[in-house]
């Protein structure tokens, strides 16, 4: 993987990461507010604490170097949430679907360069 690639990587890592903790924090230190949010969307507001925790163990995952397994899970477990935000914000018509939209695009931004460094690293093993 070139330095260029290296650098999106980085990059894009870092924008999916600080979307995910932003809306992470606001799990943990303004419930009421999306609770309410979340109620809306037509889901239950108990999952609330257990998303947030997983967001941020995804995170944790993404960011570790040698847990390639647990690092593919937590993209596919961060599309699968984020799909389902963008979907249900454009159901309900709330405009507010940007925030996830964009998150799954750094996120599958950052997945690309992840597969093309993995990629490289088993060509220089050949």
């Amino acid at each position: 993987m070139n330095k260029t690639s290296k650098i999106f990587y980085t990059v894009f890592k870092v924008l999916f990461s600080l979307m995910i903790l932003f809306g992470t924090t606001l799990y943990f230190f303004n419930h009421e507010l999306v609770a309410e949010r979340i109620a809306n969307l037509g889901y239950p507001t108990y999952i609330i604490y257990p998303l947030g925790i997983l967001k941020i163990l995804g995170l944790i995952a993404i960011w570790m170097k040698n847990w390639k397994v647990l690092k593919e899970w937590a993209y596919a477990g961060f599309v699968f949430v984020l799909i389902l935000g963008v979907s249900a914000h454009v159901a309900i018509s709330d405009n507010e679907f940007m925030p996830a939209l964009l998150s799954l695009i750094f996120g599958s931004i950052s997945y690309l360069f992840y597969r093309k460094e993995q990629a490289h690293i088993i060509d220089s093993i050949k």
